[in-house]
């Protein structure tokens, strides 16, 4: 484990795609869960624990994005949060998933694409997702500036998400990607929230944004976010390509 528990062990091989584009592909990931029992992304539950009980509470209704076949929801109803729908657009995992936890009765699983959501809007208290979004980014070329493609479908989920929340409900969103690569995304007015940044992890650092609906952005936020409009506007940003060829060792950021 190269010296960190927190870290999966090396996944099986046969399970990666042949391109990290297939990750946006739903017949890949329905194939992967038919054989795959269970898999976490970057790191399991103890490394972050910490953070997720600062912000849940056991009264909080919790909505998982794109929840896999991840054990983090059955930590967290060990842990006594209970009240979480699970949503996922591979009926295959739900399925699967549904029969997994059949004693944990409060929890609740859903097939449902995160483009195109179907909840009420102000339903949770919290909207949770670990590595959900950068499995939807994979296609992306350049960290610094968005295809817009990319642009309209975080902006699609986003605008989905701060609908569904609560006033003074969060967004917790967890991943590898840096925050000056990740957080101009979700530093906008138009979300209504305002937006923390907190780092965890050993040997390799993994990052905890956590954003507050109805909390307004600092004064130098907006202006960041008028000068990156304005970027977007003139296309005048740094381009810095990534490989295409990229493995899934990539996209978790670690892989013993």
């Amino acid at each position: 484990m190269g010296g960190n528990s927190y870290f999966k062990k090396k996944m099986d091989r046969s399970t990666l795609p042949a391109m990290n584009e297939d990750y946006r592909e739903r017949n890949y990931w329905d194939k992967r869960f038919e054989s795959e029992e269970s898999y976490d992304w970057f790191a399991d539950f103890r490394a972050f624990r910490h953070l997720l009980r600062e912000d849940l509470q056991e009264n909080h209704q919790i909505l998982m994005l794109g929840c896999g076949n991840s054990l983090l929801s059955e930590h967290l109803y060990k842990e006594g949060f209970k009240h979480i729908t699970n949503i996922d657009y591979s009926h295959v995992v739900i399925e699967k998933m549904q029969k997994k936890c059949v004693n944990l009765s409060e929890m609740t699983w859903k097939v449902m694409d995160i483009l195109d959501m179907s909840f009420d809007p102000v339903t949770f208290d919290i909207v949770l997702e670990k590595g959900t979004l950068d499995a939807l980014l994979v296609n992306e070329k350049d960290p610094w500036q968005l295809s817009g493609e990319g642009e309209q479908m975080i902006d699609t989920v986003l605008k989905q998400i701060s609908a569904v929340l609560k006033p003074g409900g969060k967004f917790i969103s967890i991943t590898f990607s840096q925050p000056h690569f990740r957080k101009p995304l979700y530093t906008r007015e138009r979300y209504n929230w305002s937006v923390q940044t907190k780092t965890f992890g050993e040997m390799f650092h993994f990052f905890y944004f956590s954003m507050t609906k109805g909390e307004p952005l600092t004064d130098e936020e907006k202006n960041e976010e008028r000068k990156r409009e304005t970027n977007l506007k003139s296309n005048n940003t740094p381009t810095v390509y990534l490989k295409s060829d990229d493995s899934e060792d990539f996209l978790c950021g670690i892989d013993f």
